[in-house]
């Protein structure tokens, strides 16, 4: 998503050097929509690789989500893709889905900003054994660090649309951020590092996928691997941004309609 002009203008052959990069360290799982960019984003990845795994981005309302995913199942059966996964979908769908075909991984937001999974979304997928992709690991940039106010937000970028990068809640997530740059100081690493390695850190079956739109980016989250939380860590980070303490949504209303569904 952040190598399209949902953050302002890329450069694509920086993308794709990031991609040919990627590979080079060993990546083996890369992430795409066709609503990031009109499809563009999808050309783009598509120089590279193939399809392994098929999500539906959003479950769709209006539809029985066995009609929908066996649908999808044809194309299992057909031999185009190789497994099926959903997208921010209720445990309750994800159990129904998972018994008109199975299904592979759940992908939902999950990072120290949006600890909902936590709950009954990790319990589930664990019970049916599918695995979990986080998205959204720096929370849009903001547990970077780099963030500090509206001006480096481009005329394009689509972040200051939403509630948690608008005041006063932008403000206040900030200064939750300010304490995980104190402790990522303390340790010597980043605080995007830091940021990964806590979800890396809360079970094995956590595929995390932060974005990376450049060659800088990449390096900076590999380096997140080689960093390893005490328990005294665990509790450090949970105090200086407890579960639920992020301000504002994560979308806007009409867009959290279509999460957890």
């Amino acid at each position: 998503m952040a190598m399209r002009d949902f953050y302002g203008p890329r450069d694509e052959r920086e993308a794709l050097a990031t991609i040919h990069r990627a590979i080079e360290r060993g990546v083996n799982f890369f992430d795409t929509a066709d609503i990031y960019f009109l499809g563009r984003n999808e050309v783009l990845v598509g120089r590279a690789i193939f399809i392994d795994l098929y999500y539906l981005h959003r479950v769709d309302p209006e539809t029985p989500i066995e009609e929908t995913v066996g649908a999808m199942a044809e194309l299992v059966g057909q031999g185009k893709v190789r497994y099926l996964g959903l997208s921010e979908a209720a445990p309750g769908t994800l159990r129904r889905a998972h018994a008109t075909h199975p299904i592979a991984a759940l992908q939902t937001e999950y990072s120290l900003l949006s600890r909902e999974p936590e709950g009954e979304i990790f319990a589930t997928v664990r019970s049916l054994g599918v695995g979990f992709v986080a998205y959204a690991t720096l929370a849009r940039d903001l547990l970077t660090g780099k963030i500090k106010d509206h001006s480096q937000f481009g005329a394009d970028d689509w972040r200051p649309r939403l509630p948690r990068f608008q005041p006063p809640n932008f403000e206040g997530n900030l200064k939750l951020v300010a304490g995980l740059e104190v402790l990522a100081a303390r340790k010597g690493v980043t605080p995007a590092q830091l940021a990964l390695a806590f979800v890396l850190a809360q079970a094995a079956d956590i595929v995390a996928i932060p974005g990376a739109e450049r060659c800088l980016d990449l390096e900076e989250n590999f380096a997140a691997l080689d960093l390893e939380l005490t328990a005294d860590d665990q509790a450090e980070l949970d105090a200086t941004i407890p579960p639920g303490a992020a301000l504002g949504d994560r979308y806007q209303t009409d867009q959290m309609k279509a999460v957890n569904r």
